[in-house]
């Protein structure tokens, strides 16, 4: 077994001494330099084989890397080398901007969990899009998802002019592209699920890809991105409205506003997005009503709360194609990705 697998407990322990945003960027940094010298390629092979189909993408396996935790694109390869079967960087905006003022990252340990009220910080468009394409993951047959958003200062009245600045500079270096509209950390956006307002989004979204694919010689997978914290009604709404503007994908879900799990806790009520396993009850009732309204064919990504392979298998029974981890990452560390990988590829065995 390789030794990071090993050695993750006594890295996590240093790690989590430190201020949680701290912690996050010397990870990433750490996690660079070890793909640099080669400790990582082993990580890649760790996970066995299990082929699976999303969104007419070819994957080697359906377990993924959320958005968030590379918001830049400047970790591509070394993030693919742990394992996953596809992997998603972002949210960019189309402006650089900081995001929220600091601290804005929370630990929540007893429940394994996070909050952030992060706030969509990154480098901008034109930045992104030269880490991403200086990564060598695509080349070398990895699936790569390029999730865009609105800049905080863009009033929502024009959020979709953010959004298809996003889509045309990503869209030729992607296989597949998220809107986000569910981060509860950027004023107003979640406005954006709302039936009338998320019609009127896609359908320029649409006709812009339109555009691209015909530039560019090939269409490139949609999804959409949305909360855990939405009533049955608001899902049905969602899930009526997505096939019919052409949206290949749904990812369910991002954080939630919720605190019923974790009150009481130390930072519990800290504003921002909780992650980790409590929201995996509501994202999998998400899921299952986003499945029975959609239909088979429609492909859905399970997000929130896996911190093991049992969380994994119960979102794709719950009816997600693929599932996608984060603070499960941070958490239990690399090998959480083959545990999860493990536990898919023998559901129903």
């Amino acid at each position: 077994m390789p030794i990071l697998f090993h050695a993750y407990p006594l890295a996590r322990a240093a790690l989590f001494a430190m201020d949680a945003e701290t912690a996050h960027e010397v990870t990433l940094k750490s996690l660079q330099r070890a793909y640099e010298c080669g400790a990582t390629r082993s990580l890649l092979h760790a996970a066995p084989l299990a082929p699976a189909d999303l969104m007419g993408l070819r994957l080697s396996n359906p377990v993924g890397l959320a958005a968030g935790l590379d918001k830049n694109g400047a970790y591509v390869d070394a993030l693919g080398n742990l394992g996953f079967g596809f992997i998603e960087v972002g949210t960019v905006t189309p402006r650089a901007q900081p995001g929220n003022p600091k601290p804005r990252l929370f630990r929540l340990p007893r429940a394994e969990a996070l909050i952030n009220r992060l706030g969509f910080n990154n480098q901008g468009l034109d930045a992104f899009i030269a880490n991403v394409t200086r990564s060598k993951w695509r080349a070398n047959g990895g699936i790569l998802g390029l999730n865009i958003g609105k800049n905080a200062d863009t009033p929502i009245e024009r959020a979709a002019d953010d959004y298809l600045i996003g889509l045309s500079g990503v869209y030729p270096h992607a296989d597949y592209v998220t809107v986000n509209i569910s981060s509860p950390n950027t004023k107003n956006l979640r406005a954006l699920q709302s039936s009338d307002e998320l019609g009127g989004l896609l359908a320029q979204l649409q006709e812009r890809r339109k555009q691209l694919a015909d530039t560019h010689g090939r269409q490139v997978p949609l999804a959409v991105k949305i909360a855990p914290d939405l009533t049955a009604e608001q899902v049905d709404a969602i899930a009526d409205t997505l096939p019919r503007y052409g949206v290949d994908g749904v990812i369910a879900t991002n954080t939630t506003l919720s605190r019923d799990a974790v009150a009481g806790l130390p930072h519990a009520q800290e504003t921002g997005g909780l992650s980790g396993p409590p929201v995996h009850e509501l994202s999998l009732a998400v899921i299952s009503r986003l499945r029975e309204r959609l239909g088979k064919d429609f492909a859905i990504i399970g997000v929130g709360g896996i911190v093991s392979g049992r969380q994994a298998r119960e979102k794709m029974a719950a009816g997600a194609n693929a599932v996608q981890i984060y603070t499960g990452l941070i958490y239990k560390g690399p090998a959480l990705v083959r545990e999860c990988v493990q536990a898919v590829a023998t559901r129903g065995a």
